[in-house]
Formats: C-alpha cells, structure tokens, sequence
C-alpha cells in the first residue's frame, strides 16, 4: 500500500499533490471511470467542444494526468496539443498512450508547474484545465501564467468539480463523497488517504461566481460558466481580451 502525506499548509501542496498523483497513476484512468460512473469522458467532450477549434492549433492542457484529455482534443480538433503536468509517472503513461495512439508527432507531454510555465509570452491558441485547477498551490499565481502564454483572443477551458447547488444534488454527493469516494478510492488505487482528499479539495475550491471573480482579477474576459450533470461538474470559460 503507497501512503502520502495529508494535505495540509500551502507551501507543502505542490509536492504533496505530486506525491498523491505518483502513486495513483497506475490505476487513475479506471478510478475515473469508476468513481465518476464513466461521466469523466463526456464532460471532457463538452469541454473540447466549447473551444473555437478552427482558431486554436497549438493547445495547452495543464494538469494533463494520463493525457485523456488532451487525446481527446486532438481527435475532435486535430490540433497540436502539449500536455504538461508535474507527475512524472503520470506523464509515463500519457506518453505510452501517444505512442499507442500514433499521435506523438502531434500529442506531447512534458514536466512542468503552472506557476512557471516553460513558455514565451503568447504562443497558445487556448488553454484547459481538467479537474486540476483546485490542486494548484497558487491559484492566482496559476490564472496569471495561463493568461501569459495566452495568444490575444485565445481561450481558457477550464472543467472542474464543484458542489451541487440543489438540496437534494448534494444530499447525494456528500453520501457519495463521505461513503463511497473514500472506500472504493483506497481499494482500487491501495493509496490511502488520496480519495478523502478529493472531496476535501472541491469543498475549499472557490465555486461558481467566486471563481469566475478570481479570472477577471487574473485578465480574462468574457467569462461564462456552466454547470454539468446537477452541478456535480463545472465548465468555466474566458478569453485574454485582443
């Protein structure tokens, strides 16, 4: 069994969400499958589609895990997608996926923080983010360098778990968060601790309005978000002005 340390101050996140995602990786596309009942993959599709494929050739998805969706952004849009993310084994197995794929001329993957990404000022078309923006150790400090390397006119994408608003929506997902994330997460991936984390993330990640607020702070605009499956998901998007 992998243990990580829990989560706790600031300074500490960045490594301890490495370690957590290190651990996962081998067995984190089938949680995702599981613990979402398969919903991961057509959240990603609506997320892919909300961006202007046709003006966005050269993409970046931060936090790309084991690279699904950035694969997915390639087929619909047959862009040039570079994956980055700071797990290493995670990036592995996005690679062998490429390969598999015969998609590594166009689908890359590399080491790398969103607090200092490797990039000049200006040369994506569009960015996304799924389901890591709530694991960045500084949130503004993350929007600012995704504003960076933003293209005038380019677009952010961002898919992200977030609470219910309904009563009864959340009646479920917090059974579902307490009771069934925890159990099911340690017995499929065997690292304990890493799926009470998850629940814990998304209840301290700014929602809705809130964070559409931290993405004008940060230079975006025309700001939307939409809610996906009861609000059990979240797709937020924004522009950096021309």
């Amino acid at each position: 069994m992998h243990c990580y340390p829990p989560v706790g101050e600031k300074p500490g996140k960045r490594a301890q969400v490495e370690a957590m995602f290190n651990a996962v990786a081998p067995r984190y596309d089938l949680l995702n499958r599981v613990l979402s009942l398969g919903l991961d993959r057509r959240w990603r599709r609506t997320a892919v589609r909300a961006l202007h494929g046709g003006h966005a050739q050269r993409i970046l998805d931060v936090a790309t895990g084991t690279g699904d969706m950035a694969f997915e952004t390639h087929r619909i849009w047959s862009s040039e997608v570079v994956g980055m993310d700071i797990s290493e084994e995670m990036l592995s197995i996005a690679r062998r996926k490429a390969a598999t794929k015969g998609v590594s001329g166009r689908v890359s993957f590399e080491l790398g923080d969103v607090e200092d990404i490797p990039y000049a000022g200006g040369v994506f078309d569009a960015a996304l983010v799924a389901f890591g923006v709530r694991n960045f150790q500084d949130l503004d400090r993350g929007l600012a360098e995704l504003y960076r390397v933003l293209q005038k006119g380019g677009q952010l994408i961002i898919l992200e778990l977030t609470l219910p608003a309904g009563r009864f929506a959340r009646l479920g997902y917090g059974l579902h968060s307490r009771l069934v994330l925890p159990v099911v997460g340690r017995m499929l991936s065997r690292v304990r601790g890493a799926y009470s984390y998850l629940p814990d993330s998304i209840r301290a990640f700014p929602q809705s309005e809130a964070f559409l607020a931290r993405l004008h702070e940060a230079g975006f605009r025309a700001l939307r978000v939409c809610t996906l499956t009861l609000g059990v998901a979240s797709l937020y998007m924004g522009q950096k002005p021309r």
